[in-house]
C-alpha cells in the first residue's frame, strides 16, 4: 500500500500534552510547578476516567505545551492514570475525524470512548498503547491522545 503525504487527510502537528501521574499529584506539583515554576492554568475531574488533575502549562500561547500532574482518584480502580508514570502524551492534529477515520481505515485500535471533550476543552480521542487481531496498529505500550488543534495553533504550527 502506498502510503504518501498526499492520501493523508490530516497533519500531526506538534505535541500539545504530556501527562505525568503519581498517586499524589501535589508531590508532582513540588518539581513541576514550584521548582519548574509551570503555570497551573487549570483543574480537570473525571470519575469516571478515574482522575484528579492539575493542568499546567509550559511556555505560552499557541507554542504552550500542556503538562498535566494525574493522580487518580481510586487507586484501585481502573484506568490506572499513575501507572505508568509518564501516563500518555498528546499530539495537536490539523483534522481529528479525519486522522480517527483515516488511521482506523489502516488497523490503528482506538481506546473506546471515540472522540469526545477533554480536559482542555479540545476534542480528543486515545490510541490504545496495545493492538489487536482486528486493530494491530498502537502505541506500543505508549497511551498517544490526539487532540484537535484551534484555528489559532494551526495557523501557528503551520507558518
Amino acid at each position: 500500500m502506498d502510503r504518501t503525504m498526499d492520501e493523508r487527510p490530516f497533519r500531526i502537528l506538534g505535541i500539545q500534552q504530556i501527562a505525568v501521574g503519581g498517586p499524589d499529584k501535589s508531590r508532582l506539583a513540588s518539581l513541576w510547578v514550584d521548582i519548574f515554576d509551570l503555570d497551573r492554568k487549570g483543574h480537570f475531574r473525571s470519575e469516571s476516567e478515574n482522575v484528579d488533575e492539575d493542568i499546567c502549562a509550559l511556555g505560552t500561547g499557541s507554542f504552550a505545551v500542556e503538562v498535566d500532574l494525574m493522580q487518580p482518584i481510586d487507586p484501585e480502580k481502573k484506568p490506572a492514570v499513575h501507572i505508568p508514570p509518564l501516563n500518555h502524551i498528546g499530539l495537536w492534529v490539523d483534522d481529528l475525524a479525519a486522522a480517527v477515520a483515516w488511521m482506523t481505515s489502516r488497523g490503528v485500535r482506538f481506546t473506546p470512548g471515540g472522540i469526545r471533550p477533554g480536559a482542555s476543552g479540545h476534542d480528543v480521542c486515545f490510541i490504545h498503547p496495545k493492538g489487536n487481531d482486528e486493530f494491530p496498529v498502537s502505541g506500543e505500550g505508549v497511551l498517544i491522545e490526539l487532540v484537535q488543534a484551534p484555528p489559532e495553533v494551526i495557523a501557528a504550527l503551520t507558518s
